[in-house]
């Protein structure tokens, strides 16, 4: 593959959709200096030849790529976007730049890996590109992509260097992708990014070539993905999976000479090494994500705010967090006015911050983490207090929680004590991990079994189901009516933890979390119901309730029956395969009854 015209060819190659979305953006972006390549004819065959259009196989994985770089006179700058095709409106831009570097305060010499998430234009349309839909079903809720979101991974190197005016070499390389999968999406970076500093764009070609001829992210099967050399295995989790568990363990237990690096995790962080400042109060801390209190961490560095986001985010599972949550926010992020503005309450949002501007323009928000330098594995930095607001002056202020908040749980002593003998007993990080995330996982499910079970009690009963009548609806939630199951089937059959749970609920029931798990889980009800509808139709001789109705009666049942098919493909509705066979059965011996000239008409409207 030939890369062709790299200086300013970007500009020149778009075309009138891209200037559209552009010009509706109303934003200056950085410069592009220069945007992918070229594909040669050849190569094209040769994708299509795999049965798969050229860069289908990457689409999954990747929106694209992109490096970032410092320019004298231009200021941080989109060098390259591969591959050329790939759409980014100014505003993606302008964002991809400012969060792929460090604050100038940061002071990161040498290699530094973080992650961002920015908000998808909305002016932007809506790729067609739907490989990633069919598998979005089989994910753990917290998961599945959103579709206002690009997560951006970064490898930023920052290194003196005489030749140049300004001292220093400055670069990122930049994965922008839907997936969530940070672990794993960091790990590829690891692979490709000192080589390709070293190596420039020729190299990144091969890479992004070698991604796309990767087998798509289907959870629950064991991926090999070979990138440069070097043979990734990985599992993608599935929403059948028991919470808690790493399959791929169980996989590589015979040896494997062809792997090079084995993944047990592609999305989570280490957990105990970003709470391990604050382990004191994880548990409160806790409690603040679950309910989705506007929180802020201010760290040193884009590493250490991106991790502990993610990991406060991660400490709900299974649960998914529901509002929104930015690893690394800059001041010129295209929300910083929005989430910073003092004229209304802040928003449910968790932000990471680095600039010491943030000290005093956020210095309104009810709960702020302020956490110094990560530790390496196996040291403990000194644990910090639970300060109040006022305290908080600048990003210089000491480490601390700062809020007012009261929990409503008492502190489990148990787990703390299990942590902190760890730590002297030098247990290593994974395994400390592990403990805290098996804790948070108990926490979250004795919190989530009650409401799980009373919202399967307003399943209408299988035996009001008719075939001939629409599918009942799902009962209200009533939240008096669920605090009443409290007092016998509470979280108290599961958790060792006192405290003032139903003011925990009280206040969860009026969180953007319970809204999305509620939508969620009556998403997944409704569809249940439409299925055993479905299952009821099929049990009924629908060819002798023709015999009984009239022409214009059996081609509306038809058309309807079409719908129901169409229905349960469109939304993935839980059907057996048989009962989607049996219908078109159905339907088919119903077509072939009536006369001639509907026949031809009903063939014609849709599949059977």
């Amino acid at each position: 593959m030939a890369l062709r015209g790299l200086a300013g060819s970007g500009l020149s190659s778009r075309g009138p959709l891209d200037e559209a979305e552009a010009g509706a953006e109303g934003h200056e972006a950085p410069a592009v200096v220069a945007a992918g390549v070229v594909l040669q004819d050849d190569e094209e065959d040769e994708g299509r030849g795999r049965g798969l259009l050229r860069w289908d196989g990457f689409s999954a994985w990747l929106h694209c790529v992109c490096v970032v770089g410092f320019d004298l006179e231009l200021g941080q700058a989109v060098e390259v976007i591969y591959p050329q095709h790939s759409k980014l409106t100014d505003k993606e831009k302008t964002n991809i730049c400012y969060l792929s570097f460090p604050d100038s305060n940061s002071g990161c010499l040498g290699d530094t890996q973080f992650c961002f998430r920015f908000r998808q234009s909305s002016g932007r349309r809506v790729s067609l590109h739907c490989l990633l839909d069919q598998f979005d079903k089989d994910l753990p809720v917290y998961l599945k992509k959103d579709p206002a979101y690009f997560y951006g991974y970064v490898y930023f190197r920052q290194v003196r260097d005489k030749t140049l005016k300004r001292g220093y070499f400055q670069k990122s390389l930049v994965l922008i992708s839907k997936l969530p999968y940070i672990h794993f999406f960091h790990t590829v970076l690891k692979q490709i990014a000192p080589e390709y500093f070293e190596k420039s764009e020729p190299y990144l070609e091969a890479a992004c070539n070698d991604v796309d001829r990767w087998p798509a992210p289907v959870p629950g099967k064991t991926l090999h993905l070979p990138i440069m050399g070097v043979v990734m295995k990985v599992r993608i989790p599935t929403c059948h999976d028991k919470p808690g568990t790493t399959q791929i363990v169980q996989l590589t237990q015979q040896a494997d000479t062809h792997i090079s690096v084995i993944l047990p995790t592609v999305h989570e962080v280490d957990l105990f090494r970003c709470f391990c400042p604050v382990f004191l109060h994880s548990q409160m801390l806790w409690e603040l994500v679950l309910l989705g209190e506007p929180l802020v961490v201010m760290a040193p560095s884009p590493s250490e705010s991106s991790e502990t986001v993610l990991a406060l985010v991660n400490c709900i599972s299974p649960l998914k967090y529901f509002s929104d949550f930015r690893p690394y926010f800059t001041i010129h992020d295209s929300e910083f006015k929005e989430y910073t503005t003092h004229t209304q309450a802040p928003p449910s949002v968790i932000l990471g911050v680095t600039n010491p501007f943030f000290a005093k323009t956020l210095q309104h928000w009810p709960h702020i983490i302020r956490i110094g330098d990560l530790k390496p594995a196996g040291e403990i930095p000194k644990q910090v207090k639970v300060k109040k607001l006022k305290n908080l002056k600048t990003l210089d202020s000491k480490p601390g929680v700062y809020t007012s908040y009261k929990p409503y749980l008492n502190r489990d002593e148990e787990i703390i004590k299990q942590l902190q003998k760890g730590v002297q007993q030098k247990r290593p990080s994974e395994a400390q991990s592990v403990i805290l995330r098996r804790y948070f996982l108990e926490l979250t499910q004795s919190f989530i079994i009650p409401l799980e079970r009373y919202v399967a009690s307003l399943m209408p009963l299988q035996k009001s189901i008719s075939p001939w009548k629409s599918p009942p609806q799902l009962r209200q939630f009533l939240p008096e009516e669920f605090m009443k199951t409290l007092e016998k089937t509470g979280p108290q059959l599961t958790s060792r933890i006192k405290g003032d749970w139903i003011g925990l609920y009280r206040h969860f029931l009026k969180s953007p979390n319970f809204d999305g798990w509620f939508k969620t889980r009556r998403k997944e009800m409704t569809q249940k119901l439409e299925a055993l509808h479905l299952e009821a139709l099929c049990e009924e001789d629908l060819l002798l309730w023709t015999q009984k109705h009239t022409e214009v009666e059996t081609v509306d049942l038809v058309l309807k029956l079409k719908n129901k098919l169409l229905q349960a493909d469109r939304e993935h509705l839980p059907v057996k395969p048989d009962t989607m066979e049996k219908l078109r059965t159905h339907i088919d011996a119903i077509i072939l009854a009536l006369p001639d000239d509907l026949q031809g008409i009903l063939l014609k409207t849709g599949m059977t």
